[in-house]
């Protein structure tokens, strides 16, 4: 069953939540108050998703970060000013994160995760990490999983970008609307007169770790059938992955040509890996993964920010398992990756036609509520 929670909102949360509760309901909003978030990585993604989160409401954030604020971060990086060159990002951040809402305890980490306990990330309800390599992301994922922890990562590549939750076993309510047969009066005789009403049920969904995901066996029939109709995100982000663990830095725009062949080179191994048929990751894809593009950041950090709420307020279902964004198609759709039946739903745009996605619609509404 969906938790009850105790805590209370004062007079002035309520008021400053109002349009909040009245969005998701003021059960919703307590759960959400009396969550713990930990954000890992301060870059143009890590920003994007504070933001989001820290509007939300929620009761407390840490931002981690072991890098130093670079001039290129600044392309992305709004919560850290330009004077700040050169000191931690996770710092150079607080002072506007703090800014956006100051009923949220804001505080930051500049240890490297790998200098971190594993009793440390247990002190949180859940776990967004970005810009971390495969192994680092799979220790934190297990560390959760072991400790009833919800988690989440992604990154964003360029204009490429992804998200994966781990919720573990998560249960949610969800309001659905039924229709049914009413009489208009005593004489009414229609039998087709119908109303709608909106009862809420309680669901359950099971996730699995990481490592699954990312190791899925593309020899089996039923996944080889997907590849005819699939979308190539899903090897683009094991490349990437692969390149960060490699070179332990992302694909630098100041090495774009070098950089670029590297990762054609790993492209041809992954096909060769995993028998993918040739030319279905395409040199375009790869071309264009160097930095983040704000843009970028802002629909993936939008889908993380959504879907934590999501998961704290135990409200609505939420992704699973992995969230992908193609840039040269516009679509941005939810696949799920490492379990035995596959679900994929796509939310595509015609850029053509000059109309937004229903995913994307759903998304600026979330950016818009905030603003």
């Amino acid at each position: 069953m969906v938790e009850n929670n105790e805590v209370e909102l004062s007079e002035a949360e309520a008021e400053q939540y109002d349009r909040q509760i009245r969005l998701w309901g003021l059960e919703s909003q307590k759960r959400l108050r009396a969550s713990k978030v930990l954000i890992i990585g301060l870059s143009g993604l890590g920003a994007e998703t504070a933001k989001n989160i820290i509007l939300s409401g929620v009761k407390s954030v840490c931002l981690l970060d072991n890098e130093k604020l670079k001039e290129i971060d600044l392309y992305s990086q709004f919560l850290a000013p330009s004077d700040k060159i050169g000191e931690n990002r996770a710092e150079a951040s607080l002072q506007r994160a703090k800014a956006l809402n100051p009923m949220v305890d804001i505080i930051t980490e500049t240890k490297a995760v790998d200098d971190l306990p594993d009793s440390f990330f247990t002190n949180f309800d859940i776990v967004c990490a970005t810009g971390l390599k495969q192994e680092q992301l799979e220790r934190i994922n297990n560390i959760c999983r072991d400790n009833n922890k919800k988690f989440l990562c992604g990154d964003v590549w360029g204009t490429f970008g992804y998200m994966f939750a781990d919720l573990v076993d998560h249960e949610y309510s969800e309001e659905i609307v039924q229709h049914k047969a009413v009489k208009r009066g005593p004489d009414d005789t229609e039998k087709n007169a119908r109303e709608t009403v909106s009862i809420t049920v309680k669901r359950r969904a099971i996730y699995v770790p990481l490592q699954n995901a990312l190791s899925t066996d593309w020899t089996k029939p039923e996944l080889r059938s997907r590849l005819r109709r699939g979308d190539p995100s899903y090897f683009v982000m094991k490349i990437l992955l692969r390149f960060r663990d490699e070179y332990n830095r992302n694909p630098d725009p100041a090495k774009r040509k070098a950089d670029t062949e590297i990762l054609l080179r790993m492209r041809d191994e992954l096909v060769k890996e995993l028998s993918l048929p040739v030319g279905f990751v395409s040199d375009a894809l790869l071309t264009n993964v160097f930095g983040i593009v704000s843009g970028a950041a802002a629909v993936v950090g939008g889908v993380i920010g959504q879907e934590v709420v999501k998961a704290m307020s135990q409200r609505e279902p939420p992704h699973n398992n992995m969230f992908f964004f193609n840039p040269l198609k516009c679509v941005g759709f939810v696949e799920l990756y490492g379990q035995r039946d596959l679900i994929c739903v796509a939310y595509k745009s015609s850029a053509k036609k000059n109309k937004a996605s229903p995913y994307l619609t759903e998304w600026w509404c979330f950016f818009l509520f905030f603003f």
